[in-house]
């Protein structure tokens, strides 16, 4: 039986929200808006990441700020700083979490699979600073993806950007290593599919279907493998995975979608760039990983890793 608990037990952190009006930097205007804190506490206020200047938190002391900015501070117990070791915090403000997801790491539990995944362990991080704090989905990586997600903090920027998403999201981009090679340099596919009662997603007609496109473009390639970039122009559902299949080049490792091979004992592809339209600030935050070294070394020489 849940319980319920009354309010009292789980108060919210003290918080305290100022406004700029004049130009001055971070930590003057700290100093002298907080002339009853010491210097020492003002400066590890800062260190926790408990000063957040229009939405963002920060650590830096000297940033400008300018007359209608917004300075939130927060005097609750300090985050402890996340580590795990499948999820990478990659940016965080008050709307959104950017993160970077290991290969094998569930994005999201679903009806089969309820074990520990990246929408827990984010929301169990969140609630560090107040119980009712919560997360919110906005897209999925596929289990065996690597790489680039983007997660709401609350539900009217989830809906904001879920109700725009192909013009709030201005590039997806994926690296994959296939087998053989895909027909010209580079190139777009363009196919309708749909999801069938096995959970298989496959190519089927325009009455049956969802449209997908993908773009990709060859980077290097051995007698063996490809090396290949691709960006989604639509987000369907192991879109890039059947796309390849189609091809007759399925990504390494992918066993569902036809691969022969897989020696990096996991599904070589990895999505390492994300750029979107900041939902409230309206800035353009763009994001990129690096390409994971196995997948480069994999090329390199098709027998290293054989």
């Amino acid at each position: 039986m849940k319980k319920n608990f009354p309010a009292s037990r789980h108060p919210a952190p003290k918080t305290k929200i100022l406004e700029v009006t004049e130009e001055n930097t971070l930590l003057n205007f700290l100093f002298s808006s907080l002339s009853h804190q010491s210097k020492t506490s003002i400066k590890s206020l800062l260190k926790h990441q408990q000063i957040v200047v229009n939405g963002k938190p920060t650590t830096q002391f000297d940033i400008p700020l300018h007359k209608g900015d917004k300075i939130e501070i927060g005097f609750g117990k300090a985050n402890k700083p996340f580590s795990h070791a499948q999820l990478k915090i990659v940016y965080e403000d008050s709307s959104l979490l950017v993160v970077e997801k290991a290969a094998g790491l569930l994005s999201m539990a679903t009806e089969r699979i309820q074990e520990k995944t990246a929408y827990r362990i984010l929301s169990d991080y969140v609630k560090q600073n107040n119980p009712h704090n919560r997360i919110f989905i906005l897209h999925r990586l596929d289990r065996d993806t690597s790489g680039l997600m983007m997660f709401a903090k609350n539900q009217e920027i989830q809906e904001k950007l879920q109700s725009d998403w192909g013009n709030v999201i201005t590039e997806r981009k994926y690296i994959a290593v296939i087998e053989g090679n895909l027909p010209l340099q580079q190139g777009s596919i363009r196919s309708y599919i749909n999801e069938n009662s096995a959970f298989f997603v496959h190519t089927t007609t325009p009455q049956e279907g969802k449209l997908a496109i993908t773009h990709y473009k060859v980077i290097k390639k051995n007698a063996r493998y490809a090396l290949v970039e691709l960006e989604l122009e639509t987000g369907r559902k192991n879109q890039i995975r059947v796309h390849m299949q189609a091809q007759g080049c399925p990504v390494t490792g992918d066993k569902k979608y036809g691969a022969r091979y897989n020696p990096l004992h996991r599904l070589a592809l990895h999505a390492f760039k994300l750029c979107f339209i900041h939902p409230q600030t309206g800035e353009r935050l763009n994001f990129e990983t690096p390409i994971p070294n196995r997948f480069n070394l994999l090329i390199k020489d098709k027998e290293t890793l054989n």
